[in-house]
């Protein structure tokens, strides 16, 4: 059976299970170019400055299983376009919790006037998010060898994607 799951804007009280979520996947070292982990002071202040976070959480228990976060890509003549990262818990991945995440991103960015929502860095190996980006209607812009550096140390291609926003 489903769980219901609820996706919302963050509160002050989610930035502990953000935290862990979010340094969860920087610790794994295959998605994110983030390397240092978060504290509370700096996640704080790091999701503070998004124009955007989103958390999945499950109705019944209140537990947050996945978030995201939305910022512009550019600035000046570029500021239209925006830019966005997924964490979801190790724990409840396979629950379609990202395909959430990404349809409420691109929802939310529409409402802040935003036109295209650009992947930079999307590791080739991810393709659990690339099939999912591809069936929600993203668009591969090509491949950049090499773009990735695992915590291996071995390098990775990274294949940057875009989707046009509809309009609010």
């Amino acid at each position: 059976m489903d769980k219901e799951v609820i996706i919302r804007r963050y509160e002050v009280k989610d930035i502990g299970a953000m935290i862990e979520i979010w340094n969860e996947v920087v610790q794994e070292g295959n998605a994110f170019p983030q390397e240092e982990c978060l504290s509370q002071e700096s996640g704080t202040a790091f999701f503070a400055g998004q124009s955007f976070c989103g958390v999945a959480e499950e109705a019944k228990s209140g537990r947050l299983l996945g978030m995201y976060i939305l910022h512009p890509n550019n600035v000046g003549r570029c500021g239209h376009i925006c830019n966005a990262s997924y964490a979801v818990s190790a724990a409840s991945r396979g629950m379609h919790i990202g395909e959430k995440l990404v349809l409420d991103c691109i929802c939310q960015a529409g409402k802040l006037g935003f036109r295209v929502l650009q992947f930079n860095a999307v590791v080739a190996s991810n393709t659990h998010a690339r099939h999912l980006y591809e069936r929600i209607g993203f668009h591969q812009l090509g491949t950049i060898p090499g773009g990735f550096r695992m915590k291996d140390g071995t390098y990775e291609d990274i294949c940057p994607y875009y989707i046009e926003i509809p309009k609010a």
